[in-house]
């Protein structure tokens, strides 16, 4: 037994040599440098890739809060029951925070584990709602020509070739048609290097356009990082300080949020990263709401909100018309009354269903795969059509929503 065990161990140390060699030479020969810090900050401590409480990993700017104003709460606050099955749902997915509101009046709040009303935690995708506002508000300003303006005129890189077709809606709506490879689990994708390494412009303007722009969907974390920039040369101002300064000042956040960088005092990470707490990033969920207003003022240009909620007339990776993204806002209509949602990797999600009067924000370590189309049926026209509302979405959203409506039905009963 004990030569057994001596040989199993000299295997299991020979094997750890040899991978560990293999991964070195991988990442030098390849130049994925950014690997050696994911490693450290995933495997190396027992996670299997990024988490929602990543913030102290890298470097990060501060949007100030400054509001006192708290959140009013219902008479019926709290009192509603989740029904065993949907509890089950919601925490078999690592659910950390889930948060309904009717209006501007808070109903129902849970918290789980150690996170709690104070928490801050990564809104992954959903921050590039964000971005987009600011866009809007560079455009109403005069600082971005228009919609339609050439990209290049604000991205210099792009000015010598195919890339000057790229128009500012073309990356506000996914179909930059750039070579960005999107997948938030393969380490050797563009998000993998956005997240982990730096020096993200040349990482962004290096991307090659392989496809007519304006033409096709294809959701790519690249063209948000390009519009970070667009917005910092547009307006001269850092892009933290013009989200300070024109919205998070604006919507009563209380609390600090706070956005990771690419190095010190480097770039945000425009795609995603903002660091805030559940009850904060209801607030803008209450813009997407409220159409674009808080209270009397209109913080997102009304013009723009409009155009945000609406799908952009373009054809989705599955061939069937875009139903399901405006500018940088999730949509989805179906058979119900319309939602308008932020959506980030792991499950972060900020609904609102403006016909409701109804606002959601869940908080979470793990989602569910969206709508997958059977591949036996990839090229059925019909069948595409019939469930196109349902694909690009993920079933966890439509239950969320449910509960929503049962806890805002047993508040009103």
């Amino acid at each position: 037994m004990k030569r057994i065990l001596k040989k199993t161990g000299k295997f299991l140390l020979y094997t750890f040599i040899a991978l560990f060699i293999s991964v070195n030479a991988f990442i030098l020969l390849s130049g994925r440098f950014y690997m050696y810090k994911g490693i450290a900050n995933t495997y190396l401590v027992g996670k299997s890739g990024p988490t929602i409480y990543d913030l102290d990993v890298f470097y990060y700017s501060t949007i100030k809060g400054n509001s006192s104003k708290e959140w009013q709460e219902d008479k019926k606050y709290n009192s509603q029951v989740i029904p065993p099955t949907m509890r089950d749902y919601i925490e078999e997915l690592g659910t950390k925070a889930f948060l309904v509101f009717q209006g501007d009046t808070l109903l129902f709040e849970e918290y789980w584990e150690d996170h709690t009303e104070e928490t801050v935690s990564n809104s992954f995708s959903a921050s590039k709602t964000l971005v987009a506002i600011l866009v809007g508000i560079a455009i109403d300003e005069g600082k971005i020509e228009s919609l339609d303006v050439s990209a290049s005129k604000y991205l210099p890189e792009f000015r010598k070739d195919e890339r000057k077709k790229i128009t500012i809606r073309h990356l506000l709506t996914m179909s930059s048609g750039l070579d960005w490879t999107e997948s938030t689990k393969n380490p050797l994708s563009d998000n993998a290097k956005s997240y982990y390494g730096w020096d993200l412009r040349e990482q962004v303007t290096s991307q090659k356009l392989i496809t007519e722009p304006g033409k096709k969907f294809n959701y790519q974390s690249g063209n948000t990082e390009l519009l970070g920039f667009v917005v910092e040369k547009a307006t001269g101002v850092d892009l933290t300080k013009y989200a300070e300064e024109k919205v998070w000042s604006k919507i009563g956040a209380n609390n600090d949020a706070y956005w990771s960088l690419d190095d010190e005092d480097g770039d945000e990470k425009s795609f995603c990263c903002i660091y805030a707490t559940a009850r904060d990033y209801a607030r803008i969920g209450s813009l997407l709401l409220h159409k674009g207003k808080i209270g009397d003022e209109q913080i997102i240009p009304k013009w723009f909100y409009e155009e945000m909620i609406v799908p952009q007339k373009l054809k989705t990776k599955e061939g069937v018309p875009n139903t399901r993204y405006g500018l940088h806002t999730w949509t989805y209509f179906g058979k119900t009354n319309p939602v308008y949602y932020c959506r980030g990797a792991k499950g972060q999600y900020i609904i609102s269903i403006p016909k409701e009067n109804l606002m959601i924000v869940r908080l979470g370590s793990t989602d569910k795969p969206n709508f997958e189309i059977p591949e036996h049926l990839e090229n059925d026209k019909d069948y595409l059509r019939r469930n196109q509302d349902e694909i690009g979405h993920s079933p966890a959203l439509f239950q969320y929503i449910a509960l929503g409506k049962m806890i805002k039905s047993q508040t009103e009963f």
